[in-house]
C-alpha cells in the first residue's frame, strides 16, 4: 500500500483505508489537492456515522442494507467500522448471519467492488504468485472457504466469498483485530450447483468440483504459499464440506496456526451456552447428556469439545463421549451401523437402532438437544414436549443457520415446554411473551468466540490454536452472563456489549497461550493492557 503522502486527489478518495470523505479537514484538502473534489462543508466521524444510520433507516430491505454497508466498506473503511461498532447488535445481523446468506446466494447478480482474493484451481503451480498480488505484506489472518457448504445453503461456488469477508469484518468490529492484517480467500475448485453452472452471470470456474488428490494438493499449495509469504498468519477454515473439513483440520492443526470455526468455534459457543445454562439449572457438566440432531463436522466438533471439558471435570474420555450421542438422516448413530465415518465412530452408542428423533429423546433421556442439521422444524412439538417431560429445565439449542434453517423457533421451544426451556439458537429470534413472562432468546453465535480468539492470537502471535483455548474461551463467555440476564433466559452476553465481552475473552485466551508457551512475544506483566493496546478503534488518522 502507498504511503498517505504518495496519494493525492481522487486516488486518496479511492483508498478505503485512507479516505475520510467529508471529514477531510480544510488543511488536508489543500495539502492533498482535494479542494473542489468534495463539498466544502466538513463533517466529523460522529456526524458521518449518524448520516449512515439515517441512510440505512430509509431502507426496508436487509439485503439493500448489506449492500450499502459493503459499498461503504469498499469506500471508507474507518466509517464502516465506526458505524458497525456504534450499534453492533443491530449491524452484526446485516454484515453477517442471517443477511449474508442471501447475499451469498445472489452474489453473482449483485457483484460490485471486489474484495479479498480468488484462487482458482486452474492456477495450480502459481498460487504463491497470485497471493503476492495482495497489497499487504503482513497478513495475520486468512479466512478461507471453497464455497461448498455455505451456512445451511449448500454449494454456492465463488458466491461463498461473502462468508470470509463477513467473518473478518467481525474480527475487527467485535474484537479490534486491525483490518489491514486480514485477508478473505476463496479457493475456486468448481461447483456442483447446476443452477450456478447454467447461470450466464456466474463468476466462478464453470466446471464440476475437483476431488481427491488433486484437490488436496491444491489446498496444500495454498497453505504453503500463504505461510511462506505470511509466516505469522493464522488460517481459519470456513464452510468446507464435512468430508474435507475434518481431514483438513486434522492434517494441519498440530503443524501450523489454524482452526475451523464451523467445528471448533461452533463447539465453543455451544459449550459457553451450556456453562451458562448450568448456572440456571444448578447442575454439573459431568451429569449432562446431549443428543445432537446432525452428525457432521459441527455436531462432532461440539460433542468432542464437550467431552474434553468433561474430562477436565473428572470423567475419562470414553465416559465423556458416551454422554454425547448423534442422530442423522439414518437415525441414531449406534455401533452396529456400517455407514459411520471415522470422525463419527467415537460417539456411536451401544444401543438398538432408533429411527425417529422423538424416540431417541425418550430412549436416551438427554438433558439437552443441539440442532446442527440445517433442516428446519425438526425440533417439533413432540420432541420439545418429550424433553420437557424428562427435564425440569431442558436445554434446547437449535443452532442451524440461517433463520430459515433453524430446527425450531424460540416461541415454539418456550411455549411447548411451558416456559421451562433453556434456549439458544444460531440465528436471532425476538423476545417471547408467555403468560405475562418475557423470555429473551440467546443467540449462540460464533461471534462470541472467533473474534476474541483472533485478537488473542494476534496480540500474542501464537504458533498454534488448541482445543484448550476454545474451552477457556467458552468459560470466559459464560462468566460474563449476569444473573439478571439469566433470569430472562438469556445465556449469552448482550451483543450490544460484544466488544468489551470479546476483549475479556481475548485476555483469558491469551493467558492460556502464554501458559502453554505458544506465544512468539514475551509475556507482559499486564496481559489486559497488551490486548487493549493492540485493539483497533475506528478513528481518522492525521495524514
Amino acid at each position: 500500500m502507498q504511503k498517505p503522502s504518495e496519494l493525492t486527489g481522487r486516488d486518496l478518495l479511492r483508498d478505503p483505508r485512507l479516505n475520510k470523505g467529508s471529514a477531510f479537514s480544510e488543511a488536508e484538502r489543500r495539502q492533498y489537492h482535494l479542494e473542489g473534489l468534495l463539498p466544502p462543508g466538513s463533517s466529523s466521524l460522529e456526524l458521518q456515522v449518524a448520516r449512515t444510520h439515517t441512510e440505512l433507516a430509509a431502507l426496508d430491505n436487509d439485503l439493500q442494507k448489506y449492500l450499502l454497508l459493503s459499498d461503504l466498506q469498499a469506500r471508507n473503511e474507518t466509517l464502516f467500522y465506526a458505524t458497525i461498532m456504534s450499534d453492533p447488535a443491530t449491524f452484526m445481523p446485516l454484515v453477517y448471519t442471517p443477511t449474508v446468506g442471501e447475499a451469498c446466494q445472489k452474489f453473482n447478480h449483485i457483484f460490485r467492488a471486489t474484495r479479498g482474493m480468488y484462487i482458482p484451481i486452474s492456477a495450480r503451480g502459481r498460487v504463491k504468485e497470485l497471493l503476492q498480488n495482495w497489497p499487504e505484506t503482513d497478513v495475520r489472518f486468512i479466512v478461507v472457504t471453497d464455497g461448498e457448504r455455505i451456512l445451511g445453503l449448500g454449494d454456492l461456488g465463488v458466491g461463498g466469498m461473502g462468508i470470509p469477508i463477513g467473518k473478518l469484518s467481525l474480527y475487527t468490529a467485535c474484537a479490534g483485530v486491525p483490518p489491514q492484517y486480514c485477508l478473505p480467500v476463496t479457493l475456486d475448485v468448481g461447483t456442483n450447483n447446476r443452477d450456478l453452472l447454467d447461470d450466464p452471470l456466474y463468476l466462478g470456474l464453470r466446471q464440476e468440483r475437483v476431488r481427491g488428490d488433486e484437490y488436496h494438493a491444491f489446498v496444500n499449495e495454498f497453505v504453503e504459499a500463504a505461510l511462506a509469504l505470511h509466516p505469522k498468519c493464522c488460517i481459519q477454515w470456513e464452510d468446507f464440506a464435512n468430508f474435507n473439513a475434518v481431514p483438513l483440520l486434522a492434517r494441519y492443526k498440530d503443524k501450523i496456526c489454524t482452526y475451523n470455526d464451523d467445528i471448533q468455534g461452533t463447539a465453543a459457543v455451544a459449550l459457553a451456552g451450556i456453562f451458562a445454562a448450568l448456572h440456571i439449572s444448578k447442575q454439573k457438566l459431568v451429569d449432562q447428556r446431549f443428543l445432537f440432531l446432525g452428525g457432521g463436522s459441527a455436531g462432532t466438533g461440539i460433542a468432542e469439545l464437550i467431552s474434553q471439558a468433561m474430562v477436565l471435570e473428572g470423567l475419562s474420555i470414553d465416559e465423556a463421549r458416551a454422554r454425547n450421542a448423534l442422530f442423522d438422516v439414518n437415525g441414531l448413530m449406534v455401533k452396529s451401523r456400517q455407514d459411520l465415518a471415522d470422525f463419527q465412530k467415537p460417539f456411536a452408542v451401544d444401543h438398538a437402532p432408533v429411527s425417529t428423533f422423538t424416540d431417541a429423546v425418550k430412549a436416551l433421556k438427554p438433558t439437552g438437544i443441539i440442532g446442527v442439521s440445517t433442516v428446519p422444524k425438526l425440533f417439533n412439538q413432540h420432541v420439545i414436549e418429550a424433553m420437557a417431560e424428562i427435564n425440569e429445565r431442558p436445554i434446547i439449542f437449535p443452532y442451524s443457520n440461517p433463520t430459515s434453517r433453524s430446527e425450531c423457533t424460540a416461541e415454539e421451544a418456550y411455549r411447548w415446554s411451558s416456559g421451562r426451556a433453556i434456549f439458544a439458537s444460531g440465528s436471532p429470534f425476538p423476545p417471547v411473551e408467555i403468560e405475562g413472562r418475557t423470555f429473551v432468546p440467546g443467540q449462540g453465535n460464533n461471534v462470541y468466540i472467533f473474534p476474541a480468539l483472533g485478537m488473542a492470537v494476534f496480540a500474542t502471535q501464537a504458533t498454534r490454536v488448541t482445543d484448550e483455548m476454545f474451552i477457556v474461551a467458552a468459560k470466559a463467555v459464560a462468566e460474563q452472563v449476569s444473573e439478571t440476564s439469566l433470569a430472562t433466559g438469556l445465556i449469552y452476553p448482550p451483543q450490544s456489549k460484544i466488544f468489551e465481552a470479546s476483549l475479556h475473552v481475548a485476555v483469558r485466551v491469551a493467558e492460556c497461550i502464554f501458559d502453554n508457551n505458544l506465544a512468539r512475544v514475551p509475556r507482559p506483566d499486564d496481559i489486559t493492557a497488551l490486548i487493549r493496546d493492540c485493539a483497533y478503534k475506528p478513528a481518522y488518522a492525521t495524514l
